[in-house]
C-alpha cells in the first residue's frame, strides 16, 4: 500500500518543517516537499495539520490476570483504541507468579498478543529469583527482543520483588545489556498501613490513598535508585506520582546517574478527590496503584515532565469494569487496582500540554514516542518522521475538538477516568505500519496485523565476551 501524506508540517521530537511524507510497504521512504503521488497512492490532505510519529505508550495492561480477575480490554480491543487516539505502539508486561518460569509466562503474553491490531512488545517482569530466572533472562534478551524488566516493589504476598530480588536481577539486566524498571511502592508499608485502616473500619475506596501516601513511593523509588547506583545499572522508573519521587529521581539525575522517569497522564491531570465520590462505583473505578495524588503533586510532575526529569508520558491501562471492582466492596484490598486512558492520552496531554503552553510540540512528540523509542531502543524505526522509519503515523488536527466520554470511547470498559473534559486537538488520521487504520472518526483494523517488536540489547555481554576472548593473550599454565 502506498499512502502520500501532502501539505502538513512534520514534526519530530527534534525539529518542525514543512513537507509531505510517502509512504510505501509499511515503511517510510521519503520527506520532502512537492512530492508527487504514485499511481495507485491514497493521498491525505494534511493541510493546516501536523504529521508526528505516532505515540508509544509503554505501560499498558492488555488481558492481565490479577487480584482474581482478568482486565476487559484484550490486545485486541486495546490497541484498536490505542490507535483511535494516535498510539501505534504499546509495550505490555509479561508478569509471571512467583516460581513460574519466565520464558513460560513470555510465551503465554505472545500468544495472547496474536490479536493485536497495532504494533507491540514486552518488559518482562522478575518476581521470584533461582538460577533457572538467571538463564531465562539471557535467553529472553538474545533470542526474543527483550530488552527491560519489570520489578513491582510492591504487592507483598503476591508479585513482590524484595531487595534481594532487586540486586540480583539488576546485575543480571547489566550483564545482559538490558535496562531494569521498577514499580517504586514499599510494600511492606502498605500492607502494614492497608490492614491498620481496615480495622480501624475504614473499608471503601477512600482507604486506598490513605494506605499508600507519597513518601511509601518516595521511599521505593530512592532506594531502588541507590541499589542502581551501587551496581551502576541504569534504571527507568514507572508511574511516577508525587513530588517525592520526582524529588529522588532529580537528585539522581544531577549526580550524574542515568535514571529516567514515566509519569501516567491521569496522574498529571486526576486528583484524589475522586476518591471521595459517595458513589461506590465511581470511586473504585479511580483505585490504581500508586493512588492519584492531591494537586500540588499535579504541579510538580508537570515541571518535572518540562524540565527533562520525567522522560516519558503512559496510562498503565489497566481496565476492570465495574462488577469486577465490586469485588472489593467491604474491603478495599479486594478492588482490583487499575484504570483506562490508551485511547486518550495522547489528546489529553496536547490539549493541557501544547494547548496551555506547558509542552511544545516537539517537546509533546518526545515525551508521548521518542523518548520512548529511545530509551527502549528502537528508535528511529520507532518515534521518528524519517525515511526508513516505520510507517507510524499520526495526522494531528489541532483545531478539532472532542468530549471525551465512555458513551463514545473504543476502550472495553464502561467508564472514563477524564470523563466530560473537552479537548482540542485530535488525531484526523492514524497509520499503522503504512495502513490508515483511523480517519474521519472511523476503525479500520485488522485483527492480528500488528507485529511483535524485537527490542535489541544496549551492550550485549555475550558479544563482548566474544570480542575479549578473540584479542586474549594466551595464558601460562605451570606444569
Amino acid at each position: 500500500m502506498t499512502v502520500l501524506i501532502k501539505g502538513g508540517t512534520v514534526v519530530n521530537a527534534d525539529r518542525s518543517l514543512r513537507a509531505d511524507v510517502l509512504c510505501e510497504n509499511g515503511v517510510i521512504i521519503a520527506v520532502g516537499e512537492n512530492i508527487e503521488a504514485p499511481g495507485g497512492a491514497t493521498v491525505i490532505d494534511a493541510g493546516g495539520q501536523y504529521v508526528m510519529p505516532g505515540g508509544i505508550d509503554p505501560h499498558t495492561h492488555m488481558q492481565l490476570p490479577f487480584m482474581g480477575t482478568v482486565t476487559t480490554e484484550d490486545f485486541y480491543s486495546g490497541t484498536a483504541a490505542g490507535l483511535a487516539g494516535g498510539t501505534t505502539m504499546i509495550i505490555d508486561f509479561a508478569i509471571p507468579n512467583p516460581q513460574q518460569n519466565l520464558i513460560e509466562t513470555y510465551m503465554q503474553w505472545r500468544e495472547w498478543a496474536e490479536k493485536s491490531v497495532a504494533d507491540y512488545s514486552f518488559h518482562v517482569a522478575v518476581t521470584w529469583w533461582d538460577d533457572s530466572v538467571y538463564k531465562d533472562m539471557e535467553t529472553l534478551v538474545r533470542d526474543h527482543g527483550v530488552n527491560s524488566f519489570k520489578h513491582f516493589m510492591a504487592y507483598k504476598g503476591a508479585i513482590m520483588a524484595d531487595d534481594e530480588v532487586l540486586v540480583n536481577s539488576f546485575s543480571r539486566a547489566l550483564e545482559l545489556g538490558a535496562i531494569p524498571t521498577v514499580h517504586a511502592e514499599n510494600g511492606e508499608l502498605v500492607f502494614r498501613l492497608q490492614k491498620e485502616l481496615f480495622e480501624k473500619g475504614i473499608t471503601g475506596p477512600e482507604a486506598h490513598p490513605l494506605s499508600r501516601p507519597p513518601e511509601v513511593e518516595g521511599e521505593a523509588a530512592n532506594r531502588a535508585i541507590r541499589i542502581a547506583e551501587v551496581l551502576k545499572v541504569p534504571l527507568y522508573i514507572v508511574h511516577n506520582s508525587c513530588i517525592q519521587s520526582l524529588e529522588a529521581i532529580t537528585r539522581a539525575r544531577n549526580e550524574g546517574q542515568r535514571v529516567y522517569g514515566e509519569v501516567l497522564a491521569g496522574h498529571l491531570l486526576v486528583d484524589d478527590s475522586v476518591y471521595q465520590h459517595p458513589d461506590f462505583d465511581t470511586a473504585a473505578a479511580h483505585v490504581m496503584s500508586p493512588p492519584f495524588r492531591g494537586k500540588e503533586h499535579q504541579k510538580a510532575l508537570w515541571r518535572g515532565l518540562q524540565s527533562g526529569n520525567l522522560q516519558t508520558t503512559a496510562t498503565d491501562h489497566c481496565c476492570f469494569c465495574a462488577e469486577q471492582k465490586a469485588m472489593g466492596k467491604d474491603d478495599f484490598r479486594l478492588i482490583p487496582n487499575g484504570t483506562g486512558g490508551v485511547e486518550n492520552r495522547m489528546e489529553v496531554l496536547w490539549h493541557h500540554g501544547v494547548g496551555e503552553g506547558r509542552l511544545t510540540m516537539n517537546e509533546f512528540v518526545a515525551v508521548t514516542s521518542t523518548n520512548a523509542a529511545q530509551i527502549f531502543n528502537i528508535y528511529p524505526r520507532k518515534g521518528s518522521v524519517s525515511v526508513g522509519a516505520d510507517a507510524d503515523i499520526v495526522v494531528w488536527d489541532p483545531a478539532a475538538t472532542k468530549l471525551i466520554s465512555a458513551k463514545t470511547h473504543h476502550q472495553n470498559v464502561e467508564y472514563n477516568i477524564f470523563e466530560g473534559m473537552e479537548v482540542t486537538g485530535c488525531a484526523s488520521h492514524t497509520l499503522s505500519q503504512g495502513k490508515v487504520v483511523w480517519a474521519d472518526g472511523q476503525l479500520n483494523v485488522e485483527r492480528g496485523a500488528g507485529r511483535y517488536v524485537d527490542r535489541p540489547p544496549f551492550a550485549p555481554y555475550y558479544d563482548a565476551l566474544k570480542i575479549a576472548a578473540q584479542h586474549a593473550e594466551p595464558v601460562a599454565v605451570k606444569r
